[in-house]
């Protein structure tokens, strides 16, 4: 009887040490095993064997966490105090030093963003500070990479969720961009006014070139028909000269046809309703041929 007792005492204390010696580690996770207080390995996501009563597992987790820093007052290079609240982005990377070289991490990495972030904004001035947050985002990450580098964790990323100037700058601001707004509607105003009066005395200008243009256009064509107008009765009147010339040389006149023309052309002028008569000085010549022509006469008839 006492050895059936013995055998289910020892059945259960062999069941309760292989439940204490197992232990599971989540994907997420990493285990530091120690043995007597003393680093032996790091265990990996899995199951993992340990020996009960004498090592102990610390679990780290391995995933993104986050830090908030609390709002803070910091005094910006030109003396405004402005309200700064952040957030830092990190990981584990060695959870060996996670565990030993640092007691608390939270705090430890909020009190450090905090110093380090009076350090970033009090190097800025406000207008600065307020457009430049991915520098100040950049330049805490680095910081705070470096200084957590011994703990075992990596800075991801440090975002600035706000910075808040006092009441009267934030009211003198809102005036300030009031009127930047309101110049630049002004200047926007006179711009498009200028470039609607210039565009008006370009089209005008244009108009009266292109006017002047038809005008100019017409007068050519104009001139244009009438020097072929008159080169065409110019070229006729040469034309008929020349025809009347050469029929005269054809004719073969001599001084009595030409007395007899001379005095049919008398004749015209002398039809008018003047009262004087002009004769050409050469009458005297054409006189003498018409006695000439009174004796031709003569003959005819003898």
């Amino acid at each position: 009887m006492g050895g059936v007792l013995f055998l289910i005492f020892l059945a259960f204390f062999i069941f309760v040490v292989a439940v204490l010696g197992i232990r599971i580690v989540s994907p997420y996770q990493k285990g530091v095993v120690e043995r007597l207080g003393r680093y032996t390995r790091t265990a990996s996501p899995g199951l993992t064997i340990i020996v009960p009563f004498i090592d102990a597992i610390r679990k780290v987790d391995m995933r993104e966490q986050v830090v908030d820093v609390p709002p803070q007052e910091v005094i910006t290079k030109d003396n405004v105090v402005v309200t700064v609240d952040a957030i830092v982005y990190y990981e584990a990377t060695d959870p060996v030093k996670l565990v030993y070289n640092v007691a608390d991490f939270y705090q430890a990495a909020t009190k450090l963003a905090q110093t380090n972030l009076r350090n970033v904004v009090g190097e800025m001035e406000l207008d600065q500070a307020l457009t430049s947050r991915e520098t100040i985002n950049t330049k805490l990450r680095e910081v705070l990479d470096d200084a957590t580098d011994k703990w075992g964790v990596r800075i991801v990323r440090v975002e600035i969720k706000r910075i808040d100037p006092p009441a009267d700058v934030t009211q003198a601001m809102h005036r300030q961009m009031k009127a930047e707004r309101e110049k630049r509607a002004v200047i926007l105003e006179a711009e498009g006014m200028r470039q609607s009066k210039i565009l008006e005395a370009e089209g005008s200008r244009q108009s009266r070139i292109l006017e002047a243009e038809g005008q100019a256009e017409a007068v050519r064509r104009v001139a244009d028909a009438q020097r072929y107008k008159l080169e065409v009765e110019a070229t006729g009147q040469s034309n008929a000269i020349t025809a009347v010339y050469k029929a005269i040389l054809d004719a073969k006149p001599d001084e009595k046809l030409i007395a007899i023309q001379y005095l049919e052309s008398l004749k015209v002028v002398a039809n008018g309703q003047a009262s004087k008569v002009f004769l050409p000085y050469e009458a005297s010549g054409v006189l003498g041929a018409l006695g000439g022509i009174k004796e031709l006469f003569k003959e005819d008839k003898a």
